[in-house]
C-alpha cells in the first residue's frame, strides 16, 4: 500500500458514504474482511456483512459529508483521520464524527481489516 493508493481507497469510501451506497462500500472489502465499527464489538464479516452494516448505518442519514487525512502508510497498513457530518432522518439532528481508521489491505488493494475509533457530537439543526 502506498499513500496515493490509500488516498484513492479513501476517496471511494467517501463516495460510498456520501451517496449512502452499501454495494459501493462492500466492493472496497475482501470477501473475508472484518469491519470493526468499535473496538469491543463483533465485526461485520465479508462483503455481505459490510453491505448489511452500511445499509443499517447509513439508511437514517442525509446530507453526508466525509473528509480524511492520511497519517501513515507502512507495508499493507494505513492509518487515517476522518471526519463526517450528516443529518439523522428520524430526528433532524445534525451529527459530527471525528475518528481514526486502522486499515489492512491485501496485495490487490482491497481492505481485509478495518478498525475504527470515533467520537460523536450532535446538535439540533
Amino acid at each position: 500500500m502506498t499513500a496515493p493508493q490509500l488516498i484513492a481507497w479513501l476517496e471511494r469510501y467517501r463516495r460510498a458514504w456520501e451517496s449512502r451506497d452499501p454495494d459501493a462500500a462492500a466492493a472496497l472489502f475482501a470477501d473475508t474482511a472484518a469491519y470493526y465499527e468499535t473496538p469491543f464489538g463483533e465485526p461485520a464479516r465479508g462483503k455481505d456483512g459490510v453491505r448489511a452494516y452500511w445499509k443499517s448505518a447509513t439508511g437514517n442519514q442525509r446530507d453526508v459529508r466525509f473528509s480524511f487525512e492520511v497519517l501513515s502508510v507502512a507495508g499493507d497498513t494505513g492509518i487515517a483521520r476522518w471526519r463526517a457530518e450528516f443529518t439523522r432522518l428520524s430526528s433532524g439532528v445534525r451529527a459530527r464524527l471525528d475518528g481514526i481508521f486502522l486499515l489492512e489491505f491485501d496485495a490487490s488493494g482491497t481492505c481485509r481489516t478495518l478498525h475504527e475509533w470515533w467520537h460523536r457530537a450532535e446538535s439540533p439543526q
